[in-house]
């Protein structure tokens, strides 16, 4: 049986500690991001009242997380897309398409009554399985 060494990679966000989170768990070849809102490296939020910007955020939140991990992008099997306004879906597959569109994930995309700050309209989470290559 072959067993796989877990590693919690951690961004510094204050919630990480209140809620008792990693950023991301790498267990073997996958790894799971947590769910990432549009914040810099310095908690600020970013694009406040642009989905398209704060989807671009999020995608950027993970794409560091998956970089710390040993991963990138390229190896993103699954995203979960949550918005506050689904009417506004297209502002967030933009972002996803930019980021995604030779990977092709499989994907969901739903709304939420609200995020942890309500300012935040999309929160995004991605699921990586590192190649053998």
């Amino acid at each position: 049986m072959t067993e796989f060494r877990r590693s919690n990679l951690h961004s510094g966000a204050p919630w990480e500690t209140q809620v008792a989170y990693s950023r991301a768990v790498r267990v073997g070849r996958f790894i799971a991001v947590s769910g990432s809102a549009a914040v810099d490296e310095g908690g600020q939020l970013v694009g406040e009242g642009d989905m398209y910007a704060q989807a671009r955020q999020c995608i950027e939140v993970i794409t560091a997380a998956l970089e710390r991990a040993g991963a990138r992008l390229s190896d993103v099997v699954r995203t979960r897309i949550f918005v506050t306004d689904i009417e506004r879906w297209d502002e967030v597959g933009r972002a996803h398409r930019e980021a995604f569109a030779e990977v092709m994930p499989a994907t969901s995309m739903v709304e939420v009554k609200r995020l942890i700050d309500p300012r935040m309209l999309v929160e995004i989470e991605a699921d990586a399985i590192i190649g053998d290559d």
